[in-house]
């Protein structure tokens, strides 16, 4: 029986995440499968991934052929590398603990990678959010200029026209210094009439 390493689809319309099975090769695309080792979500970004990791090397080791999508998958998460190691040890070019040693730095610098990947994304969604912000709070700024710019013309319309003949009495009446400086000229008017 000829196996394969495939996708299997699940999900709804046009938000699809995908099985990683091992199906005989003559099986429908979603249909019988021999296991199911995985899965994988091409929606979020990076896209997510979980893996048999032990079982996929088995499958891999037993001849099983994985689909170009699904040996791609495999070659990031390090299985087809594994496998590669692994024959070099069968076949004597280095120890099992070298193929380990080589194994484990080339996943190290892969997780590297991956990390860089999404704080470089968290960073350029931070900045876009920043500058959204900033820009809502200038829109926000000049609405609420132009705002109270219109309260003042309403006030300024709305307040009552000052009277012309309510100030002339105001400009008749004496100061309380002229009112002072008033009965001390009759005063002084009065005193030499007396005499």
């Amino acid at each position: 029986m000829a196996t394969k390493l495939r996708l299997q689809r699940h999900g709804r319309t046009h938000h699809a995440f995908y099985h990683i099975v091992v199906a005989d090769s003559r099986a429908p695309r979603d249909g019988k499968y021999i296991e199911r080792i995985g899965s994988y979500d091409p929606n979020t970004h990076p896209a997510t991934i979980t893996l048999n990791f032990d079982r996929a090397l088995y499958w891999l080791q037993t001849g099983a052929q994985p689909t170009d999508t699904v040996r791609n998958i495999l070659s990031r998460e390090g299985v087809l590398m594994k496998k590669h190691l692994l024959g070099g040890v069968a076949k004597g070019a280095f120890s099992e603990e070298e193929a380990e040693k080589r194994f484990l730095e080339w996943k190290e610098s892969k997780e590297k990678t991956i990390t860089s990947l999404k704080n470089k994304d968290e960073e350029k969604q931070r900045a876009e959010e920043k500058a959204r912000f900033e820009a809502e709070k200038k829109i926000n700024e000049e609405k609420a200029k132009a705002l109270a710019k219109k309260k003042a013309e309403l006030e300024a319309a709305n307040a009552p026209a000052p009277d012309p003949s309510a100030k002339e009495p105001a400009s008749e009446e004496p100061t309380a210094e002229e009112k002072k400086e008033e009965p001390a000229a009759e005063e002084k008017k009065e005193e030499p009439t007396a005499e």
